[in-house]
């Protein structure tokens, strides 16, 4: 319990501080201290707290047309996860999206994930319900937007909220219990918060260029780390 709530609040203060890595991150503790039956589900309402924090805290900086149109492919996406009874291998999965995460950030991100973010959120919405965390593929839409650190923050952890929130009623409606979870859940959304105002403070000494860069170079190695986890599961 004591590790899972200092990874949560380490998760959260990377999360504001750098903008990407702290929702992988808390995965990789959690899959490795819980019954794996659980992990997605509890994941899921732990990560939905923590960044509803986050946004409230920097939510003036809110680019709400990113969240108005991503909301609606939402929407299909979790429909479609909820309703298909399809086991996507993990593994493929996890490198898919790593080697996908390197090439927006190596290159230019998509112009389809700027131009068509209805697609964007049904895509990365249905691939939550099987893989549990799908920040950094959101970070790349946002990272397209073009905004600056304090609006990247705001609209990275909205998306994450609306994202959560709908993976979370869709579990709820499939049956998990989350009320015997409750208490943990709340203790780990609780080390979250304080993570999220401890790295807060970092965020506002941090250039925008500074900040672009420890975003980058955090969306390569959570990238990399997936593809070796991919790898060595199919291997």
């Amino acid at each position: 319990m004591l590790a899972l709530l200092l990874a949560s609040f380490a998760g959260s203060f990377i999360t504001i501080a750098f903008g990407i890595g702290g929702g992988v991150m808390l995965l990789a503790v959690m899959a490795s201290l819980m019954p794996p039956m659980v992990l997605i589900p509890v994941h899921g309402v732990v990560q939905l707290g923590s960044n509803a924090g986050r946004a409230a805290l920097m939510i003036r900086h809110l680019h709400l047309p990113a969240l108005l149109w991503f909301g609606i492919g939402a929407l299909v996406g979790v429909a479609l996860g909820s309703a298909l009874a399809v086991n996507i291998p993990g593994a493929l999965v996890q490198i898919g999206i790593g080697a996908f995460v390197i090439w927006s950030v190596v290159s230019h991100p998509p112009a389809w994930m700027k131009r068509w973010p209805v697609v964007t959120g049904g895509l990365t919405t249905f691939l939550t319900m099987f893989f549990g965390s799908t920040g950094p593929l959101v970070a790349t839409y946002t990272r397209s937007l073009g905004l600056a650190r304090h609006g990247y923050v705001a609209t990275q952890a909205s998306l994450m909220v609306l994202q959560h929130a709908l993976k979370s009623l869709a579990f709820g409606v499939l049956g998990f219990a989350f009320a015997d979870w409750a208490l943990f859940c709340a203790a780990m959304i609780l080390a979250g918060f304080l993570g999220t105002l401890g790295g807060r403070l970092v965020l506002n000494r941090m250039s925008d260029a500074r900040f672009q860069w420890a975003l980058n170079a955090l969306l390569v190695l959570i990238a990399a780390r997936l593809i070796w986890s991919g790898a060595r599961a199919l291997l």
